[in-house]
């Protein structure tokens, strides 16, 4: 846990000054009034915000603000197919056992008001067999009642205006414009034999069989069974061809989940070197580790070019998880740094997710890169508002205009389901945005017109300004 800077007020202390001035707090200008009269959902409850010791001005104004969902795994309408799992090429459910923290567990407190809130289920967790039955059954009545438009209805109760989907494919019910794509493009930087790198633990074994999967799934797209034999045919014929043709459909971003496969350690080795390297093993063979790793890192500044130019952003996986032989070291975010100074890379931007949860401060300077993002998709979900508020303000003191909102919303357990863990996200972000934007204006750094400015920043201004959407006012 990083110490808090001595300018700070204790939690406690927090909570006494905002009973003094929350009468204060009432009294607000006509920007923050327009919001709070717009206001029809309650993602957050007074009560609670109270506790957290938000002024209730600023609580009410993020209550007010529909977000753009930067990083989500949306599910497809029921009926679902038993084989749906392309909202996530690399699912994490069929894994060796890991410390799951708190929030991943079948007696999450938060799954109460969760349940409730979504599907009028009064019973809190943990439940039993017959209970998870129940709860079952009365989710099943309201898919039904709402079919196709039910993955809409879930943004509406996690007051979500859009949701940026990271899916293999969009489909049904997950569509534009309440949707938006980020398809997935690891598959792409690992054209070759994948054997020696999925020997490397039991989780990556699972992992790049699933990416050889998605390759060939590129590849006949494309009209290849095999990558061709050249580096520069792969390039034009197998690489540009398909982040051109998920641009056009729609794409908005690319998403790496590259931290799952290997470090963010990535060189800049010359083209020649790589275009040998590609020739000599394409063919077949297990590739030398240092030569395929060289390949990568070629590749993975290709792509993010090659993104800049068509006008997607790239998101990288950036926060310690998931499986129990993740690579916490290898996810640092500082390691991209050589990638965020490269001038050729300068037209792409990078947002990085998660928030780099253990490198919460690291990769708040990053902020400084002028093509660098992070988003509080994960930590919304597995931390509590408190914890997550400390390293978000420090954030928004540095730069508010490039932190997003987020929720990870994802499948994680029968308990807890992509519709949960979307609007337990939702509130706890909206919670820890609360609570660091109070104590910046009791702190007198900033106004209460700049922190309902800030709070629509987050929430949905600086994605609207990033991914070129609809303004909503």
């Amino acid at each position: 846990m990083k110490a808090l800077p001595l300018h700070r007020l204790s939690a406690k202390a927090h909570q006494l000054t905002a009973m003094v001035r929350s009468t204060i707090s009432l009294t607000v200008t006509g920007l923050l009034l327009a919001l709070l009269s717009c206001s029809n959902h309650h993602v957050s409850s007074p009560a609670d915000n109270f506790a957290l010791g938000v002024d209730p001005a600023i609580a009410q104004a993020i209550d007010a603000i529909p977000a753009i969902d930067n990083h989500a795994h949306a599910v497809l309408a029921p009926p679902l197919d038993a084989t749906e799992k392309e909202f996530d090429a690399l699912p994490v459910s069929n894994l060796e056992a890991q410390s799951d923290p708190p929030a991943l567990r079948a007696d999450f407190a938060l799954l109460g008001p969760a349940w409730k809130a979504l599907w009028g289920f009064d019973t809190p967790p943990p439940l039993d067999a017959a209970g998870l039955e129940r709860l079952n059954d009365v989710r099943a009545r309201v898919k039904a009642q709402h079919g196709e438009q039910f993955p809409t209805w879930v943004l509406d109760q996690a007051h979500i205006g859009t949701m940026l989907a990271n899916r293999v494919a969009m489909g049904r019910g997950v569509e534009p414009p309440r949707f938006r794509w980020v398809p997935y493009i690891d598959a792409l930087l690992f054209p070759l034999d994948n054997s020696g790198m999925a020997a490397a633990s039991p989780d990556r074994q699972q992992f790049f069989a699933l990416e050889d999967l998605l390759r060939r799934r590129y590849l006949t797209a494309v009209g290849m069974s095999a990558p061709p034999p050249t580096l520069d045919a792969y390039l034009g014929q197998v690489v540009t061809p398909t982040l051109e043709r998920q641009r056009a459909g729609g794409a908005v971003a690319e998403k790496f989940e590259v931290a799952y496969l290997r470090s963010f350690d990535f060189s800049d080795p010359p083209r020649a070197q790589v275009e040998k390297i590609y020739a000599r093993w394409v063919h077949g063979g297990t590739p030398d580790a240092a030569d395929y790793k060289l390949l990568q890192d070629f590749l993975f500044r290709y792509i993010a070019a090659e993104c800049g130019r068509l006008g997607m952003a790239v998101h990288l996986h950036a926060m310690s998880g998931g499986g129990s032989y993740f690579s916490i070291a290898g996810d640092n975010p500082l390691l991209l740094e050589p990638i965020f100074n490269d001038p050729r890379l300068r037209k792409t931007n990078f947002v990085l997710l998660h928030g780099g949860w253990p490198f919460v401060q690291e990769i708040g300077a990053l902020l400084q890169k002028p093509n660098v993002y992070l988003d509080i998709s994960g930590q919304d979900l597995l931390l509590t508002p408190r914890t997550e508020a400390q390293w978000l303000r420090e954030w928004l003191e540095f730069e508010p205009e490039k932190v997003l909102f987020g929720t990870d919303g994802y499948p994680y357990s029968d308990e807890m389901g992509w519709a949960e863990s979307t609007w337990i996200a939702s509130r706890n972000a909206r919670q820890a945005l609360g609570i660091a934007l109070t104590g910046m204006v009791q702190d007198g750094e900033i106004t209460r017109d700049r922190a309902a400015q800030i709070a629509r920043l987050v929430l949905r201004g600086n994605a609207e300004a990033l991914y070129h959407l609809p303004s909503h006012n």
